[in-house]
């Protein structure tokens, strides 16, 4: 078949989809409590289902009274009992995959069940859908004459006990349609290596035969894999290796801190940017519209959305509220339901609501990484915007980052340290770190509080990371490739101390 018509064809399949769209779009509340009815329903006859009483669970109310929130912690032993091969504990359908998150909050390892359902309903749905709106909003597109490069994790999948696990990515790579695998590149042989810096160069040297027309992956690794394809070919850009790249799909981490980078690699203005908000336990949103910062919620894909307001998080008074009662630009805990046996659990992000006509999301950080020691309340968001702002006032890149509180002492403020990895360091590190503190203050109003007139804070401390530090930290911890990233901020100064002593 020609290669015009395959993109015709595929381009036609993929924008049927926007119909069903345009119903959650329309109907969101009536989607979300008819999805969170079916999840019950289908799991009564679980262990879960008859210990909550599902059989007579009629109404969200129900479910909110019934069902008590959840974490990982608290749902340790019932997994652990799945990965040793027993079912119908949370899930009435088999479960034998098991995604494995190391986390950055955590040094222990946690598994996240993947059922069947949520494979096909969620994670395949969502790169269905992925495309469908790209194409939808640029007809031009011509995606589907090329591949795209997808980089996923560096695990191996393992068999333990009749079950599986292994990275999200190398289960879905696992796991994937033909049609999907026809469309991507490295090979699955490629994609599924287990030594990350050996199967970088295998990436490399498989691509660069290939005609790209769009990458996948998390853009902290996605550039060290694009600065070795450049570095390989000896070539100034990207678009002289594929010079039909159109587009780059990214999640993860937030891509704030590496635009200008991706902007010197891909100089192009007419190339686009598309972001994704997945995780072990889901796909939950995607960019919608070109040139956007916003992410849709996508509300059809067996997830049921509960939120905590942060400022009520963690304490007696802590509130939980469905889809139908959030508001915007207010900070929220997620916790999900979920067609993979997850119920009222504890993701660990946090999201502001941009838009509820459609409901519209930015990702705002972690709930265990912000600093608040001291009543600031810096979250992710702010330290990037920031440092973003920094550096294109001073000329210079950041590869990665990570801040710690300095504890009060005696009469001594407390204050904040900053260890930083530049790419191109600025030519005075205290100018830059007084444009830091400023534009944290504009951007912060609890920050620039407790800095006025030094009341609370100290100006803060910034040290210079040797090059390299971040990766050689992360391999230290077997955390090269993947969804693996820096703590950037912490309210203890566990991950700062390792990374000063290695940097010294």
């Amino acid at each position: 078949m020609p290669i015009p018509l395959v993109n015709s064809i595929a381009s036609w399949f993929l924008k049927k989809r926007f119909h069903q769209i345009e119903l959650f779009l329309k109907y969101p509340h009536e989607v979300q409590n008819e999805l969170l009815l079916d999840l019950v329903d289908e799991a009564r006859d679980t262990e879960i289902g008859n210990r909550f009483g599902f059989s007579t669970v009629k109404s969200y109310d129900d479910f909110k009274a019934r069902v008590p929130v959840s974490t990982y912690e608290s749902m340790e032993d019932l997994i652990e009992r799945s990965r040793r091969g027993e079912q119908n504990i949370f899930w009435p359908k088999p479960i034998k995959w098991f995604a494995k998150s190391s986390g950055t909050t955590n040094s222990k390892s946690k598994f996240i069940p993947v059922s069947s359902d949520s494979l096909e309903d969620c994670h395949y749905a969502a790169g269905k859908d992925l495309l469908c709106m790209y194409l939808n909003n640029n007809e031009d597109s011509q995606l589907f004459t090329g591949k795209s490069l997808r980089l996923g994790g560096s695990k191996e999948l393992y068999k333990e006990n009749g079950t599986f696990f292994g990275d999200l990515s190398a289960i879905l790579i696992d796991n994937m349609p033909l049609w999907a695998e026809f469309s991507s590149t490295p090979s699955n042989k490629v994609s599924l290596m287990s030594d990350w810096e050996f199967k970088l160069q295998a990436i490399v040297d498989e691509t660069i035969q290939e005609n790209v027309t769009s990458l996948a992956g998390v853009p902290s690794w996605m550039l060290v894999l694009l600065n070795q394809v450049l570095e390989t070919t000896k070539k100034s850009n990207l678009f002289e290796v594929w010079p039909n790249l159109e587009v780059y799909f990214h999640g993860g981490v937030s891509f704030v801190p590496y635009v200008d980078q991706y902007e010197a690699l891909l100089p192009k203005p007419s190339f686009r940017y598309y972001e994704i908000y997945n995780a072990s336990e889901g796909f939950f949103a995607i960019q919608d519209q070109n040139n956007s910062n916003e992410l849709l919620l996508m509300l059809d894909y067996g997830i049921f959305y509960e939120f905590i307001p942060m400022d009520s998080y963690g304490t007696p008074k802590e509130t939980i509220i469905p889809l139908s009662e959030v508001e915007l630009n207010t900070i929220y805990a997620v916790v999900i339901t979920t067609n993979g046996g997850l119920w009222r659990y504890k993701i660990g992000d946090t999201i502001r609501f941009t838009s509820i006509k459609p409901y519209r999301i930015k990702v705002s950080g972690r709930t265990k990484h912000h600093i608040n020691v001291f009543g600031e309340e810096l979250i992710i968001e702010n330290a990037e915007d920031a440092l973003k702002q920094v550096c294109r006032e001073t000329n210079s890149e950041i590869v990665d980052f990570t801040a710690a509180p300095i504890f009060m002492s005696g009469k001594e403020k407390g204050a904040h340290e900053w260890l930083i990895e530049f790419r191109t360091a600025p030519d005075n590190i205290d100018e830059f770190n007084s444009r830091l503190d400023a534009a944290l203050m504009s951007l912060n109003s609890d920050y620039e509080a407790k800095r006025y007139n030094d009341i609370t804070l100290r100006k803060p401390t910034i040290h210079q990371a040797k090059p390299g530090l971040f990766y050689k930290w992360l391999k230290k911890n077997d955390k090269l490739g993947g969804q693996h990233k820096v703590p950037r901020l912490s309210n203890s100064r566990i991950y700062i101390e390792e990374l000063l002593g290695l940097n010294h």
